[in-house]
């Protein structure tokens, strides 16, 4: 728990599971700001790339994710460009660490910076996502950097054959390619109680229709929805799920 304006605190836990995979590649991470209460960070990164490729790419998101948090100061600092710094400063580091090993590491990341004003700004590149409900009802979603999100966008296929598509793995950007990542930014202007933000890699979301997510990160408290979202992700994966994580953060009334 945080603190957040009078009246308000945000709740927050985070969830991590190696699926059916040899190796954990996901990370994931809640920040708290050391000096000002209500201002908080959140981060996903799910890697990509060998054995440990993939785990070096994430672990690296987070490094510097927390580096920059450090430094940061809510009165003079630009949240948005705050986030795009974290993006850009993660891809090159994951570019100089590929230059010294034999993997090629990316990764993907979806972070959220609130404010003490309840505002937050959203950022992501991949297709691991962020979801903004108002109660059990999903305001918005971040658009995935994928194939299918492509063939989605040109109407050439469903939300629903998206999900069973053969090629339902295939990004279009992350970090640590050979391009520039995508730098999708989203700003929520403020958060009610009541208000769940849930962030998470596609080994989560890929078992659950936005009504389910919403249904059950509003009738829990964060850790037990995450629990509930883990454990139906890993019965509906069938012995086939890949890494999963999230981060579930939620603005409450104090009484």
């Amino acid at each position: 728990m945080t603190p957040a304006t009078p009246g308000y605190r945000l709740a927050a836990a985070t969830g991590l599971h190696r699926g059916d995979r040899a190796y954990q590649q996901d990370q994931v991470s809640v920040m708290a700001h050391a000096r000002v209460p209500g201002c908080l960070l959140a981060v996903v990164a799910d890697g990509m790339g060998g054995k440990s490729g993939g785990r070096k790419a994430a672990d690296q998101v987070l490094l510097t994710a927390a580096q920059l948090f450090e430094r940061y100061t809510p009165s003079r600092d630009d949240p948005a460009e705050a986030l795009k710094q974290l993006v850009l400063e993660s891809h090159l580091m994951i570019k100089l660490t590929a230059m010294t090993a034999e993997e090629e590491p990316h990764s993907t990341v979806a972070a959220l910076l609130i404010g003490p004003s309840r505002a937050c700004d959203v950022i992501h590149a991949g297709d691991s996502r962020v979801y903004h409900f108002r109660g059990p009802e999903m305001l918005t979603r971040t658009k995935d950097h994928s194939f299918v999100q492509r063939l989605v966008d040109e109407g050439q296929i469903s939300e629903d054959e998206a999900n069973t598509h053969p090629q339902s793995n295939l990004l279009t950007g992350c970090l640590g390619t050979h391009s520039e990542p995508p730098v999708s930014l989203h700003h929520i202007d403020r958060l009610e109680p009541g208000d769940s933000l849930l962030m998470c890699s596609d080994g989560l979301w890929h078992y659950f229709t936005p009504r389910e997510l919403g249904a059950i990160v509003h009738a829990l408290p964060p850790r037990e929805a995450g629990e509930m979202l883990i454990g139906k992700a890993r019965h509906r994966a069938r012995g086939g799920g890949d890494n999963l994580s999230l981060a579930l953060v939620r603005m409450e009334a104090i009484d």
